[in-house]
């Protein structure tokens, strides 16, 4: 790299970072869950969330991003131009928006922010709304055959939620997360997750509990979305080491999914009603489920610094951002399963966002974790919870852990644990952030 394209790339970076404080701003210091804000703006602004492409909106607690890394693939192998807004980011906040399933470039990113923030004259705004309708214009404005749309949190009174008339909903398997906004209860927090529904809008349903799915059937019916139910309308499961598909008017026989862990088994089986409702052919959801990528998700790590020391330490690195306790339970599976076939030692490095259920997290491994270093993450829109804090909600779950002052003396210390141990860092998609950018410029930090 030249000196003067460095001196360019750190320009632009500098002036996408003044233009999310700006828009940081402009955030309520109250939040109360409601569209006005946006639909306000998006008028000012033309009303892009009308002019889309055939959209697929996905709710969920977990299993909402690999949901979404499958259908965008389904539809590439289809030959559909495809565009994709998912949240939060992991390194840079491009990550969000992916125009034709590239990263937007940060002058096209900088140009919609400055329109919305015109559009906005200085009123309170989200920093997910204001970002939103940013991602809204740009899709617009660039056609492409598909767009694929992550709700942020909840669903009914999400930024996403503007689209009134989607090709498709779908709805991951819910759990509790974010109860300080979505309710205490796991049917008040389907409630609001299947505030997604639309009248006369498919409604794919993946595997749920059985008080989550009472309250999503009940929402679509209200609605009159019509719902296709795991267990009811369609079934996947693994057999001979492929992905049955069916329902009551076909069977595909598809690969195992690319993304690691038994709990993709249900995220790649919704992925695939949701090409069997569209339509699509069994081909489309073949090369979905064979070829979908998503970092942070199980994902090994064998490049940077971190993974220069699992290599020297003949270690495995996997990385996941799950953060609540059902993220935990279908993870510790998954790396149970690793366990039978190669049995290493499990160290977990972990830092946690100050509102998450630690001792739930970790009681899921406790028998199964060696032991757990908390380590402590900058680029949280909360702050991070003290590593002393965390070691001690750890060995409240049965965890054996202490504490490290960063990622690298954390790995270094994991990677000590004999036999060549199996390294996990989670609990936090941030964490999961800071640990991809070591070596490179420090990950967007943002308020939402």
């Amino acid at each position: 790299m030249s000196c003067r394209t460095g001196v360019a790339i750190s320009t632009r970076r500098q002036a996408l970072d003044d233009a999310l404080e700006r828009l940081a701003r402009l955030h309520p210091q109250k939040i109360d869950l409601s569209l006005g804000r946006l639909q306000r703006l998006l008028t000012s602004l033309g009303n892009p969330q009308e002019h889309l492409p055939p959209t697929i909106h996905v709710a969920g607690t977990n299993g909402k991003g690999s949901t979404c890394a499958y259908l965008a693939e389904m539809a590439r192998s289809k030959g559909e131009s495809v565009h994709i807004y998912t949240s939060p980011h992991l390194v840079n906040f491009n990550e969000r928006i992916l125009l034709n399933s590239v990263p937007v470039d940060d002058k096209t990113l900088i140009e919609a922010f400055a329109r919305c923030e015109a559009a906005n004259f200085g009123e309170p705004i989200t920093f997910f709304e204001i970002t939103t309708a940013a991602a809204m214009l740009l899709f617009s404005e660039h056609p492409a055959d598909r767009l694929i749309m992550e709700v942020g949190l909840g669903g009914r009174f999400d930024a996403t939620n503007v689209v009134t008339k989607p090709a498709l909903s779908v709805i991951t398997q819910v759990s509790l997360d974010h109860q300080e906004f979505l309710g205490t209860e796991l049917d008040q927090i389907a409630r609001e997750k299947a505030g997604i529904c639309k009248f006369g809008v498919p409604v794919v349903i993946g595997h749920q509990d059985d008080a989550a799915e009472a309250a999503i059937l009940d929402e679509a019916r209200k609605v009159g979305a019509p719902a296709f139910l795991w267990g009811r309308d369609y079934n996947a499961y693994m057999q001979h080491g492929r992905l049955v598909y069916e329902d009551e008017s076909r069977v595909w026989d598809l690969p195992q999914p690319a993304l690691l862990g038994p709990h993709q088994i249900l995220n790649a089986g919704a992925a695939a009603a949701c090409a069997a409702v569209l339509q699509w052919p069994e081909s489309a959801a073949a090369g979905g489920i064979a070829n979908a990528t998503w970092p942070a998700r199980l994902q090994n790590i064998t490049r940077g610094p971190l993974g220069e020391i699992a290599r020297k330490a003949g270690a495995e690195l996997w990385l996941d951002g799950g953060h609540n306790e059902a993220a935990a339970k279908a993870l510790s599976h998954a790396l149970a399963d690793m366990d039978e076939r190669d049995e290493r030692p499990l160290v977990i490095i972990a830092g946690f966002s100050p509102n998450k259920d630690v001792k739930a997290w970790c009681s899921q491994f406790s028998g199964l974790a060696r032991r757990l270093i908390a380590v402590e993450f900058k680029s949280g829109r909360g702050g991070s919870l003290p590593a002393k804090e965390v070691a001690a909600l750890a060995r409240a779950a049965g965890v054996m852990a202490d504490t490290a002052s960063g990622l690298i003396p954390a790995m270094k210390n994991a990677a000590k644990e004999h036999p060549a141990p199996r390294v996990l860092i989670g609990g936090s998609l941030y964490l999961a952030g800071e640990a991809l950018a070591l070596g490179d410029a420090p990950p967007h930090k943002t308020p939402g």
